[in-house]
């Protein structure tokens, strides 16, 4: 398995494997019209070719066989929720946006590889720290962030679709 940055070309199958995973860190209630809505708006091939071309932006992206299998979303921009800028404080930060693994590599380590590289990637960048907001219902990913270092901070809101879903802010300090 190699982790490397993804590039334009990989917009298309970055799409795909947003939208085979991204309904599995929904909460229970979520409605498949909602979810694919944030999808829809959220995790096009567009929308990744907009990420990709954004200079304070970085996609790192997992490939086994040739095949993409996970990726990370890191932003390095300012927090713009204010709920978030009230408890991430340090300077500059890193916010690991999204990161998915396609459930077949569940277990295997591709999520803990892509996490030390996106880890890796924001301190070679100079974050003194990066954050995430998690589904305060999803605990089996709030114990693989805890696992690498990163500790509740506060809440938010995320909407997804129609819905407003609760997170907890994680940080993980350099």
């Amino acid at each position: 398995m190699a982790i490397t940055s993804a590039t334009a070309d990989d917009a298309g199958e970055l799409a795909a494997v947003a939208a085979a995973t991204f309904p599995l860190a929904c909460p229970p209630g979520s409605t498949a019209e909602d979810m694919a809505a944030f999808i829809a708006e959220v995790l096009s091939a567009d929308r990744f070719r907009e990420y990709l071309a954004d200079p304070g932006r970085v996609v790192l992206k997992a490939v086994l066989g040739g095949e993409i299998v996970g990726y990370a979303l890191l932003d390095a921009t300012e927090p713009a929720d204010p709920a978030v800028a009230e408890v991430i404080t340090l300077r500059p930060v890193t916010e690991l946006s999204k990161m998915y693994v396609l459930p077949g590599q569940h277990g295997k380590g591709v999520s803990a590889a892509l996490m030390q590289s996106a880890l890796e990637r924001s301190r070679a960048d100079s974050s003194k720290a990066v954050w995430l907001g998690v589904n305060q219902q999803n605990a089996r990913a709030q114990r693989f962030y805890g696992k690498h270092g990163f500790t509740v901070a506060g809440t938010k809101t995320f909407t997804v679709g129609s819905q407003l879903h609760h997170d907890y802010v994680m940080l993980h300090e350099f």
